[in-house]
This record gives structure tokens, C-alpha cells and sequence, in this order.
């Protein structure tokens, strides 16, 4: 007998569960979470990963889990699983999903860290900076010799002149890290000492003035740790998906020669 979901008055065959999907755009998630599921159990298998869980780390995922989802008694989770439509073993697996994946990524990415993190280093430093920017090269070069004459401050010409949003904050931004940064202002407050006025220079459509107020250097703190390996991550699994993507889409061609040569 084929297997068949009931929605509402709609019954909805096994064959038309992917076309749905993909017409919700729900494939790519779904191929996401497989991937995920498919490289923990491979790791676990082949012994190249060792993932391994306490009892008291399982309870504690469970009830982070239920916390999140407000789940505050036996009832509660009993009737989520039914809207869930889920069974006690695939609850189980839900709860303590979360908690298998961090382990699977400190597992593989925890030992590159410290070198990945000096390979970024570079953009995760943060700076404190002064900025002031118009689109009239003449009014840049009459407002440059203003500050450094000491006319007016930095900040009183950028209030008053300035024609972005740092002329609410006196031309003061940051901190801010460098990779946010355009490449041309990376470079010239790289090149800098705090203090220093740099001349009008030309970047997209603005002229600008930059000082630079405060270098912060990152450091490989626990915060950092987290995000470099969920960054790790993200690009592992993003590379995963184009892979399939690729293979999919050199199947279709083969497919598509074989029909033009029968």
C-alpha cells in the first residue's frame, strides 16, 4: 500500500512529498540537515572522529531543549510530539541533536582553530574611528586644513558638514572589525597612528577624512572560538551542497546526451 500524508481534506502521496518541498523551498534545508546527519555517523563509524556524550550532557541538552521550546511538563512534550508527529525514539534524537552537532564540529574543526584564527586575524581586529565624508572634493580639502588648523574639532566639522550617518555621533565609528570595512579605509588606517588626520581621499562616490582613534586587536577568546568554528563549519557544509548540486547537475546532462543519442 503507498504511503500517503494527511493534511486537512489533502492527501498527499509519497511521490508528491519532494515536488512540494521544493516548491515551499524546503529541499535545501532538508539536504542540509542530511549532510549533517550523514558526516556524524560516518565519523562515528569510521573512528576517524571521536564524538562521544555524557549521561549529564545529554540530560542537559534535553532540558535546554524543552526550555527553549517552553515544553514545562510531561504534557507538554506529549502533546508537542503529537504535533510533531514524532515518536519517543525520534524525540530522544531531536533533543539531543544540537548537542551531537557541537561535538561533531569540535571534534573535526577544534584543532584548526588557532591556525585559522591568525589566517583571519588580519580582518577580525577591530578600530575605533573618526570619519567625515562629502561628494565635493574642494569642500574636503577646505574642511582637512579647518581640523588641522584646529579651527573647529574633528567632530564639530563632522556634526555640522559630514553626509552620512556618523554626522549624528561627530564623525565617530566603531568599533567596528576591519572586514567590514572597504578595502581602500583598511588600508589607510592600517597605515596610521591614532591621532593622525589623513587627507581627502576618493572611495566610491564620497571623498573622505579618516583619524584613527583605536586599534583593537581580536583575541582568541571563548566567543571567538565559537564563531570561527561555526564559520568552519558553515563553509564545510555550504562545500558539501555545492558538491551535490554539481553531481546532480552532471547527471541531468548525461541524462539529457544519452536521450539525444537514442
Amino acid at each position: 500500500m503507498t504511503e500517503a500524508l494527511q493534511i486537512g481534506n489533502r492527501t498527499i502521496a509519497a511521490s508528491e512529498l519532494i515536488p512540494l518541498l521544493a516548491s515551499y523551498q524546503m529541499l535545501p534545508q532538508l539536504q542540509r540537515e542530511l549532510i549533517i546527519d550523514e558526516a556524524i555517523e560516518q565519523s562515528s563509524r569510521s573512528g576517524n572522529v571521536t564524538i562521544e556524550y555524557t549521561p549529564e550532557e545529554i540530560a542537559q541538552a534535553q532540558q535546554q531543549f524543552y526550555a527553549e521550546k517552553q515544553l514545562k511538563s510531561e504534557a507538554d512534550i506529549q502533546a508537542w510530539m503529537v504535533y510533531q508527529g514524532l515518536t519517543p525514539n525520534q524525540l530522544e534524537n531531536v533533543t539531543t541533536r544540537k548537542l551531537k552537532i557541537e561535538k561533531f564540529k569540535q571534534a573535526t574543526w577544534g584543532n584548526k582553530l588557532e591556525s585559522y584564527f591568525f589566517q583571519c586575524k588580519g580582518k577580525l581586529d577591530k578600530v575605533i574611528y573618526s570619519l567625515l565624508r562629502t561628494q565635493d572634493v574642494g569642500i574636503a580639502q577646505e574642511l582637512y586644513f579647518r581640523i588641522q588648523a584646529e579651527e573647529k574639532s574633528f567632530a564639530e566639522v563632522a556634526r555640522e558638514f559630514s553626509l552620512g550617518p556618523e554626522a549624528q555621533t561627530g564623525g565617530l565609528v566603531g568599533p567596528v572589525e576591519l572586514n567590514a570595512l572597504h578595502p581602500t579605509m583598511v588600508q589607510m588606517l592600517h597605515s596610521s597612528q591614532p591621532g593622525q588626520i589623513l587627507p581627502p581621499t576618493r572611495i566610491a562616490e564620497w571623498f573622505v577624512i579618516l583619524r584613527l582613534e583605536k586599534f583593537i586587536p581580536a583575541q582568541l577568546d571563548e566567543s571567538m572560538k565559537v564563531r570561527l568554528l561555526n564559520e568552519l563549519f558553515e563553509m564545510w557544509l555550504q562545500e558539501q551542497q555545492r558538491q551535490i548540486v554539481s553531481v546532480s547537475n552532471d547527471a541531468d546532462e548525461g541524462d539529457e546526451e544519452q536521450g539525444k543519442n537514442n
